[in-house]
């Protein structure tokens, strides 16, 4: 509804993964990113930063594997978090 916040936090776990992400889509792109892979940490820094959401990432994955799971699990929960806050 007009006026409602615009925020949503989804968390995801695997057996892979934990992730945790909050968006505010009215915020002014700030962003706290924590993941063990610095190149998907920009990326997703880039998405908050220049899409002016506000955005908090806490990502651990078994990135000793390599850092598919922690990505994609990543890239479904920052969906998830943007849908919710989208609402309707």
């Amino acid at each position: 509804s007009v006026g409602s916040p615009r925020k949503a936090t989804v968390s995801r776990t695997t057996k892979e993964t934990d992730i945790t992400v909050t968006v505010d889509l009215d915020g002014r792109g700030a962003t706290a990113i924590e993941t063990p892979l610095p190149f998907l940490s920009h990326m997703v820094e880039q998405i908050g930063r220049h899409g002016g959401i506000d955005l908090t990432v806490l990502a651990k994955g078994d990135t000793h594997v390599d850092g598919h799971h922690t990505t994609e699990d990543l890239g479904i929960a920052l969906g998830e978090a943007l849908a919710a806050a989208l609402g309707d």
